[in-house]
């Protein structure tokens, strides 16, 4: 199927390549005109907040929206009741920005100025939720807070609804394409064979992210999609064309046709990206083992532009091989030109024979270092961010520091009681409101207000804590197993603990329960495919370890930086708790992505034993033939992520350098010290399949069918390492 669709390619080149432009300028121009939006606020199904938050769309309307909040500070020796009237003034013209429903003056609730007096809060509710309501309508209501900064008064403005709208700026991704030009023009030593793989994936790229904003209007995805789908998107489409671009190289290099060449490429290269990329959506799909909406949405819209790099390689690529010919290796720099494929004289060859001289010794050291790197994870500690780890240009930043100064750190995190008295317990609220107060975690209680049919109370409850914090955790799980029953013991009333910091806490226990069935799942379904596909048991085994060792490194370095804060001050980013998501993501991702190289390596490695039956030299001679297309498309990952941690979204930055430490451990260490020292211990066992398996396990090759033409014009490495 593959030579018959690389025969096709040659023949019709340039319709395919016309085809897949005007696909790509259909798809982008539906994109401008039908595009969805992301979403902040996000559904939890079977959870307490989103119990309550269904309870209150249905009942109380007028506070099912986010809220802002307006938090003004008097200038050093006045008071803000010296204020008064210009900022009831701004307040009444608040009511008019569109979306707007109601307004809280502190005037109004003396709770809301500081014991000085120095700092107050008015508390502005919208009518939707903060991802819903128009940015328009809330830049019109910050502008207006901006303009009223005068006569030493200082106003801000925070909460969801300013946060939904206040989006961190990003623009680096251009860094990491740059940084993957040069990369390949190092590796290629050619303009024109460095052009096809970034050529490729940018067509990649802009097709598969097209179609997931189009997507967005029928499904919802989390308001950090598209960074995250580039970051992925541009690292797999380089990557997957690289590995084809190198396999052409290589054919014409040993004398093939250039239609014999694309052939090759297609028949070798192809296959291992089609692996590759089923097995890195697996690992994406197994986000919906969380039972977490938004997480299965971003994990589909991973997936999808994982396919669209392996259709591009698989469809656009050959044809444009076809096209460039024998002039891939045009425009290069004499020094750098090098043949692709096995060199007995290469550094990677002795790299392997000098590993595979003293295996033990390597196995150890590589084990013993990546075990440090990742021994930070013990101490991790899983949160959510907030506009508290913003940086400080951000309203939202300023706003939070202004009332944690004024009011204490657990009035940026409010907790919502929210009692349903539809069948009675109204007798009760007076005995809850004492209970909450008597809580030591609680700093303030607002009166219950009561929605206009009477059937639907809301009480807020301050915490003492910051809603990162462990105390505040706790507090929520006391109120909802403990005080809440207690105080409504013997009536017919229903409490619910919600808003933003009961939401995230119900999200962080949802995915702390499911994450063992997250591995299970990731690592059962890809170690049954590796064992198809290489028929083997140790070599699937292995693998799934190696990873592991991978992804901990990555979780060790994020600990490290972002929760330890080593080096944050460099990155822009505050100390904090690791995002409540990332490990089960980085798990996902990482598994995935180190599964690509894994295949690259080791489908090489089977191709040479298969034909010679000697795994030492099959290892040295595989570890020769991909050390450096690996390490080019390492590199380029690397460099890719890298550039996410130059923006501004702390949860963007923490995805970049977790990926970033993965994919360098796992190119360096593990498969260029590891992989060739296990399978130097293991000898031939690593190809070891119990027979009753073997009849049962259907039959995937990722090598080609025939390989004997090629191989032998390839000089192979011989004997074992001694």
């Amino acid at each position: 199927m593959f030579q018959r669709w690389a025969h096709v390619s040659y023949h019709h080149r340039w319709p395919i390549v016309i085809a897949w432009v005007a696909a790509l300028v259909v798809v982008v121009g539906m994109t401008a005109r039908f595009r969805g939006e992301a979403e902040t606020n996000f559904s939890l199904p079977g959870s307490e907040s989103q119990a309550a938050r269904d309870l209150l769309e249905a009942r109380f309307p007028q506070r099912a929206g986010d809220s802002a909040d307006v938090v003004f500070e008097a200038p050093a020796g006045s008071t803000i009741a010296a204020f008064e009237a210009p900022i009831e003034s701004l307040l009444s013209r608040a009511k008019g920005v569109p979306g707007v429903v109601q307004v809280e003056s502190p005037f109004a609730n003396p709770s809301f100025i500081s014991a000085d007096g120095t700092i107050a809060r008015a508390v502005v509710r919208w009518k939707e939720l903060g991802d819903k309501t128009p940015v328009k309508d809330v830049n019109a209501f910050i502008k207006l807070m901006d303009a009223s900064n005068a006569g030493g008064l200082k106003v801000e403005t925070g909460g969801r609804v300013i946060m939904a709208a206040e989006q961190p700026t990003f623009g680096s991704e251009g860094l990491g394409v740059l940084a993957a030009v040069i990369i390949l023009f190092i590796a290629f030593g050619s303009v024109v064979a460095m052009g096809l793989p970034i050529a490729a994936a940018l067509v990649g790229i802009g097709t598969g992210t097209s179609i997931v904003l189009l997507l967005m209007r029928v499904f919802s995805f989390p308001d950090f999609t598209a960074q995250f789908i580039a970051m992925i998107g541009i690292g797999v489409g380089i990557d997957y064309s690289l590995l084809v671009v190198t396999r052409f190289r290589e054919g014409l290099h040993h004398g093939a046709s250039v239609e014999d060449a694309v052939a090759l490429a297609l028949n070798t290269a192809g296959r291992a990206v089609v692996f590759a990329g089923v097995v890195v959506a697996i690992a994406f799909f197994g986000l919906y083992a969380m039972g977490l909406p938004f997480l299965a949405s971003l994990g589909s819209a991973s997936a999808i532009v994982v396919a669209v790099a392996v259709l591009v390689s698989l469809f656009l690529m050959p044809a444009l091989l076809s096209i460039v010919g024998h002039k891939i290796d045009r425009w290069h720099v004499p020094f750098l030109h090098s043949k692709e494929g096995l060199d007995p004289e290469s550094g990677w060859y002795r790299l392997s024979r000098a590993i595979q001289r003293r295996p033990l010794p390597y196995l150890i050291a590589g084990v013993v270092f990546l075990l440090l790197v990742a021994s930070p994870v013990l101490a991790m500690k899983i949160g959510f961010s907030d506009a508290g780890t913003r940086p400080d240009h951000f309203h939202t930043r300023r706003a939070y520091d202004l009332l944690a100064r004024g009011f204490g750190a657990g009035f940026n995190g409010p907790l919502s009681v929210v009692v349903d008295i539809s069948q009675g317990g109204a007798d009760k609220l007076s005995g809850l409101e004492a209970a909450l107060r008597n809580e030591s975690d609680v700093s303030q209680v607002l009166p219950a207000v009561h929605n206009p049919a009477g059937d639907t109370v809301i009480v807020t409850a301050f915490p003492k804590s910051k809603p990162q914090a462990p105390e505040t955790v706790s507090l929520v799980h006391r109120l909802r197993q403990e005080v809440l029953p207690a105080a409504l013991d013997g009536s017919a009333a229903r409490g619910y603990v919600a808003g933003f910091t009961a939401g995230n806490i119900d999200i962080q226990d949802r995915i702390t329960s499911r994450m063992p069935l997250l591995f299970a799942a990731v690592i059962g379904l890809s170690f049954i495919l590796l064992m198809a596909v290489f028929r083997s048991v140790l070599v699937a085994l292995k693998a799934a370890i190696m990873n592991l060792l991978s992804i901990g490194a990555a979780y060790g370095a994020v600990v490290a930086v972002f929760q330890w804060g080593w080096g944050a001050n460099i990155l822009g980013v505050e100390k904090g708790p690791v995002e409540i998501f990332l490990p089960m993501m980085f798990f996902c991702i990482l598994f995935g992505l180190s599964m690509d190289y894994e295949v690259f390596l080791v489908s090489r490695i089977r191709e040479y034993y298969v034909r010679t039956g000697d795994n030492a030299s099959s290892v040295s001679n595989g570890l020769a033939a991909t050390g450096r297309v690996i390490t080019a498309a390492a590199a380029i990952m690397v460099a890719v992520f890298l550039a996410f941690v130059l923006g501004e979204d702390r949860i963007v930055k923490e995805i970049g350098l977790g990926l970033a430490v993965a994919i360098f451990v796992d190119a360096t260490v593990v498969r260029l010290i590891l992989v060739p020292s296990t399978m130097e211990l293991l000898g031939n066992a690593n190809w070891w399949l119990p027979g009753w398996l073997a009849r049962i396990m259907p039959e995937i090759h990722v090598e080609a069918d025939a390989y004997d033409q090629e191989l032998a014009a390839a000089p192979l490495g011989s004997g074992r390492a001694t």
